[in-house]
């Protein structure tokens, strides 16, 4: 998956479209990722014996990740194995 925990996106379709937030949580099965304070629904939850009282709350729900892209790809780190292979070139004097 093109995009992880914490990176900075933007939505590029959808009702959010061009909104820009971070990657709160990655569901790689799903291929779906869910962003700080958009696509926000409305859950109704019950009063339980616990003394929890019930209402009306937000929560985020999932975006498709094919609908966001990363929006500083420069600020986006070197993965690890790119570094090695570019020190092992570097030692064989290739």
């Amino acid at each position: 998956m093109h995009v992880k925990k914490g990176d900075k996106v933007i939505v590029i379709a959808g009702k959010e479209k061009g909104k820009s937030s971070t990657v709160t949580k990655v569901l790689r099965e799903e291929n779906r990722v869910i962003l700080d304070g958009l696509n926000l629904m409305k859950k109704h939850t019950r009063p339980t014996k616990a003394g929890a009282k019930g209402g009306i709350i937000s929560v985020a729900m999932s975006i498709h990740a094919s609908n966001v892209k990363l929006a500083d790809k420069a600020a986006k780190k070197e993965k690890p194995a790119a570094k090695k292979k570019a020190a092992k070139k570097a030692a064989l004097g290739a």
